[in-house]
């Protein structure tokens, strides 16, 4: 939210555009408005969350940014083909995966994750801080709590992953940890139903902690690309197709 507009509107009323975006950007991606269903004008917008016109304006321009809507003059606001969304958008990934449950959507992640992740663990390697260090080795410990039933397995798994790509200090590479943490709360669960157990391998994340603590980049990278090759290679044999090389 812009800071103009956020200095403007008191607590309630950002929570209020933060539940109209939540609710129409839901209903953009799982289709609800079409040719049939055009999306609302924004007196209809106004008396179906019983909000403003500055609050509804703002979360249309939201949903806007996101890639989602459209404004056109003498036209109103229209819904945008799926192409012309920001899939790299947080909230959009999540509305996807709340929509109905696609592997594709997940694989498509994942590969994704193999870009982007043994990078950042071989970054850390080079050049993680004490504390980014530190952070690496209290959510390993917490997966190994999670196996002894004392923590919450999904919680310290994300927390491991996002810590790698904080301690990456790369700018581009920590922007995607909310991305990473929006999908992780979905696919771990299937990853881990798909292999049969209830949470990840703590010790498979311990060595791709270890060779980051011991500053060695290219077995970080060679480490978490296996960790997540078998992430990948679970929701492939799921959706019943080939494996991909590596």
């Amino acid at each position: 939210m812009p800071d103009g507009l956020e200095d403007a509107l008191g607590e309630p009323d950002r929570n209020m555009t933060r539940r109209i975006v939540d609710s129409l950007g839901l209903a953009i991606v799982t289709e609800q408005f079409s040719l049939s269903a055009p999306f609302p004008v924004e007196a209809e917008l106004c008396k179906q969350f019983g909000a403003s016109r500055t609050i509804v304006r703002e979360a249309v321009k939201m949903l806007t940014a996101k890639g989602l809507l459209k404004s056109r003059r003498r036209a109103g606001t229209s819904v945008e083909p799926e192409h012309s969304w920001n899939l790299l958008d947080p909230d959009i990934l999540r509305w996807m995966l709340e929509r109905k449950f696609s592997l594709d959507l997940l694989i498509d992640f994942t590969e994704v994750r193999m870009a982007i992740e043994p990078r950042a663990a071989g970054l850390a390697a080079h050049s993680a801080s004490g504390p980014q260090r530190r952070a690496i080795v209290l959510a390993t410990e917490r997966m190994f709590a999670a196996e002894r039933g004392e923590d919450d397995g999904l919680e310290a798994d994300i927390a491991f992953h996002t810590a790698v790509l904080a301690a990456s200090n790369n700018r581009f590479i920590r922007q995607f940890r909310d991305l990473t943490e929006a999908t992780l709360r979905f696919s771990i669960r299937r990853t881990n139903e798909y292999a049969g157990v209830t949470r990840a391998s703590a010790r498979g994340h311990a060595l791709v902690q270890e060779a980051i603590i011991k500053g060695d980049p290219a077995l970080a990278r060679q480490l978490m690309t296996e960790l997540l090759q078998g992430a990948l290679d679970l929701l492939l044999a799921a959706a019943d197709q080939a494996p991909r090389h590596r």
